[in-house]
């Protein structure tokens, strides 16, 4: 069986796509920069007026994390912990609070040492 001469270079093309190996098919693109594995992964949970923050650390190097409240009133003072270091494999916990209603709530994170 013989292939119509209008098929013949796309059938071509498709095999040498596929018998191709990766590293050739990629070998125009530049190299990524291998991103360090860093960062305590948080999770925040609000009750009312209340704020408290679980941030568990499955990374090598240490995370210092802190708690930031924005409060909803105008008059309300809003809070930032000081920050907390997290270890390898560990977790802590950090509470915050507003007097009325919490309007944001987020951690921010910092290389130890820096």
């Amino acid at each position: 069986m013989r292939l119509p001469r209008r098929m013949a270079p796309a059938v071509a093309a498709v095999l040498l796509i596929a018998v191709l190996p990766y590293e050739a098919a990629s070998a125009d693109r530049p190299a990524r920069p291998k991103r360090a594995l860093f960062g305590a992964q948080c999770r925040v949970a609000v009750d009312g007026a209340r704020v408290r923050a679980f941030c568990h650390n499955p990374y090598p190097g240490v995370d210092a994390v802190a708690l930031h409240v924005e409060c909803a009133p105008w008059w309300d003072i809003d809070t930032d912990s000081a920050p907390r270091e997290v270890g390898p494999a560990e977790t802590v916990r950090i509470d915050g609070r507003c007097w009325k209603q919490v309007r944001d709530v987020w951690v921010s994170h910092r290389r130890a040492g820096r």
